[in-house]
C-alpha cells in the first residue's frame, strides 16, 4: 500500500512540477517556446503572460485536494491542444506523455473518476 501512494504521488507531482516550469518557462519569455509559438502562429492571439498564467492555474487547481478534478479536466483541454499543436509543428509529443501521466497519476488516486455507470439525467 506505501509502494502504491509513493507512486501516486510521484505520477502526480512530478507532471505538475514540469508545467509549473513550462509555465515559469512562458512567464520568462523562453526562446525556444516563443520560437515555436511564433512558428505555429499562436502569439498574436494569446500573448505568453496569458498562455503561461493559464497553465499555471491548472496545475494549482490540480493540486488542491478539492478541486482537483477540475484540474485534472482543464489539464486534459489543455494538454491536448498543446498536443495538437506539437503534432501540427512536427515537435516531439511531449504534451501527449505529460497527459499521460496525469490520467495514470488520476487513476492511481481515484479510479471512480474513469468508471462508468454514473446515473446522470440523460441516462436514468
Amino acid at each position: 500500500m506505501k509502494l502504491k501512494k509513493i507512486t501516486t504521488s510521484i505520477l502526480v507531482w512530478l507532471p505538475a512540477l514540469l508545467l509549473a516550469l513550462s509555465a515559469t518557462a512562458k512567464f520568462a519569455g523562453a526562446a525556444i517556446i516563443v520560437s515555436n509559438l511564433t512558428k505555429a502562429g499562436i502569439i498574436p492571439y494569446f500573448p505568453l503572460s496569458l498562455l503561461g498564467l493559464l497553465e499555471l492555474t491548472c496545475v494549482v487547481l490540480y493540486l488542491i485536494p478539492a478541486t482537483w478534478r477540475i484540474g485534472f479536466f482543464l489539464l486534459c483541454g489543455y494538454l491536448g491542444g498543446a498536443g495538437a499543436i506539437e503534432i501540427s509543428q512536427h515537435l516531439l509529443p511531449t504534451a501527449f506523455i505529460l497527459s499521460t501521466l496525469v490520467w495514470i497519476g488520476v487513476f492511481f488516486k481515484d479510479s471512480s473518476v474513469f468508471k462508468e455507470g454514473r446515473k446522470t439525467a440523460l441516462n436514468s
